[in-house]
């Protein structure tokens, strides 16, 4: 990369630091799963060594390490400002087994070492070619003999669209000094065009796309997405092409409910079925078109383990999973073991309707213990317990809904248990990164965020906030409730009830009594007490 470039893209970064925060689709825990769930046995996450190209200020990589204690972590990035606030929040959450390092990624070589994990999130599209062909080199000859790297980039068809609105800020706001003085000149050239354009014009088709995100994204995302010197968007074929060129092979997406023609409609599935001849990456890139899909995040492993990857999921497999999902049904009443249809709500928006007592007793148990994750095994033993017939008779039923679950991805699924509680436990504990990442301080925010143990980016309140450094597993309910009092005592934290402040010691006692197993819930609720 011309050193002109590098110091551009640099200055973009150390001026507007990229919102650095956990991104659930590249946990190792997820790439883990998801290659065993296409035929590979890949490194336990527990004991890698992971590589991130382009970490920022760690976000993503933190969370990690914290988690698995025996792990190696290391993250380049070209920010030296946000490597900087990487390493002191390192030092605050007391991690020995990561470091963060102010690297261009095109530098790194054999020296680096390999790595079970290489993920590359963000970075692609928005680096010029060399470094594009420096991150798959890098995904090829650093990554170890079973590993598996993740890549995530913008794609064509959906960023046709996109490039309009792209070069429509640029023209105006590219010029501009400040990056607020960039990004805000670049929105009033959008709110022109869209005032402006003929309703029946191409476009008003693509500003209606596009202006919903560009109001309600922050300022970094829309100057890194829309505003950099570089976005590069491809077509999915050409990067595997490329990616076949380094010596990689296509495993999956990290969403893989995308890649299942099944889920487009049979109208869709046998006319590509038989188009494809097989050919999955065929098969994907006419389900880019069919969508307009505009951004991916792919999976690649080594050539040598293509002819062991299968896309027709297997039982065995199926059979040592994790599981976790959630299944509320639409009209709030609990589900019944009998044969009345009972349409739920379950992840990411899906609606899925139970028929069979088998069926209920799945989506009941798994909503029961979630966000705690469940093996296979253990959900087919229950299920047997819950119907009252024999694990052989139902084993078929459970593993064959499941299977349709995963399709559909209304399933989450690890390869070891997911170690969030499933309950309340009376001396409640939390992860020691975790109950330090969010302590309370003078004149903090009400609200932070911290990464769960889903590897999810999530929101704790101020009343959270003043418990979470006390979850250690020594304090007990009580314990916690006067902590409570102390803190509204000392004018930290104040009780409202009908919006008036609880000052009768007495009432204030009872309410925080209230207010330790609500929040105790929430913190359950949100993966961040620990089994």
């Amino acid at each position: 990369m011309p050193d002109s470039l590098t110091s551009e893209l640099t200055s973009y970064y150390d001026t507007v630091p990229y919102d650095s925060h956990p991104f659930p689709q590249s946990a190792m825990e997820h790439l883990e799963a998801l290659a065993f769930l296409f035929g590979l046995d890949v490194p336990p996450p527990a004991t890698a060594r992971v590589l991130e190209l382009g970490c920022a200020a760690g976000g993503n990589l933190i969370p990690f390490a914290a988690r698995h204690p025996q792990a190696r972590a290391v993250g380049v990035d070209l920010s030296t400002v946000q490597v900087a606030q990487g390493m002191a929040a390192i030092a605050r959450a007391g991690l020995s087994n990561i470091e963060l390092r102010a690297f261009n990624l095109a530098d790194i070589d054999a020296s680096f070492g390999q790595f079970d994990y290489i993920v590359c999130h963000g970075v692609y599209s928005w680096v010029p070619a060399p470094v594009q062909e420096a991150i798959l080199r890098i995904c090829a000859e650093n990554l170890a003999p079973d590993g598996v790297a993740y890549v995530s980039y913008n794609v064509y068809p959906g960023w046709k669209a996109r490039e309009i609105v792209r070069d429509a800020m640029i023209l105006r706001g590219g010029p501009r000094d400040s990056p607020d003085e960039k990004l805000s000149y670049a929105r009033g050239m959008l709110d022109f065009l869209e005032q402006s354009a003929r309703a029946d014009s191409v476009l008003k088709k693509t500003l209606e796309e596009a202006m919903p995100i560009v109001r309600n994204a922050n300022s970094s995302y829309l100057l890194h997405e829309f505003l950099e010197p570089c976005n590069a968007p491809c077509y999915f074929k050409e990067f595997v092409a490329r990616a076949e060129a380094c010596g990689l092979a296509y495993l999956c997406d990290a969403e893989p409910s995308t890649m299942f023609v099944q889920n487009y409609g049979e109208k869709v599935r046998d006319p590509l079925l038989r188009e494809c001849g097989g050919s999955q990456v065929l098969m994907e890139q006419y389900l880019d078109f069919l969508v307009n899909r505009t951004f991916r995040q792919t999976l690649l492993v080594g050539q040598s383990h293509a002819r062991d990857i299968r896309y027709k999921l297997q039982p065995g497999r199926i059979r040592q999973l994790e599981l976790a999902g959630m299944f509320k049904t639409e009209d709030g009443t609990a589900l019944s073991l009998d044969a009345r249809e009972q349409p739920c709500n379950a992840q990411r928006g899906l609606k899925v309707t139970m028929r069979l007592p088998v069926h209920k007793a799945v989506a009941h148990l798994l909503d029961t213990r979630y966000p705690a994750s469940m093996s296979a095994g253990a959900l087919i033993g229950a299920v047997a317990g819950l119907v009252g017939q024999p694990v052989a008779a139902v084993e078929p039923a459970v593993m064959a809904m499941v299977e349709e679950l995963l399709i559909l991805g209304a399933l989450r699924f690890r390869r070891s248990p997911v170690l969030t509680a499933d309950a309340i436990s009376s001396l409640p504990q939390a992860l020691s990164a975790v109950r330090g990442s969010v302590a309370l301080v003078a004149g903090a925010s009400v609200t932070a965020s911290t990464c769960n143990q889903w590897h999810e980016h999530v929101t704790v309140s101020l009343l959270e906030r003043s418990l979470l450094p006390l979850l250690d597993g020594t304090h007990s309910h009580e314990a916690l409730a006067e902590h409570l009092e102390a803190e509204v005592r000392s004018d930290r934290l104040r009780f409202v009830k009908d919006d008036k402040p609880l000052t009768d010691p007495a009432a204030v006692r009872e309410f925080a009594r209230q207010q330790v197993a609500i929040a105790l819930d929430a913190l359950r609720c949100k993966a961040l007490l620990t089994a």
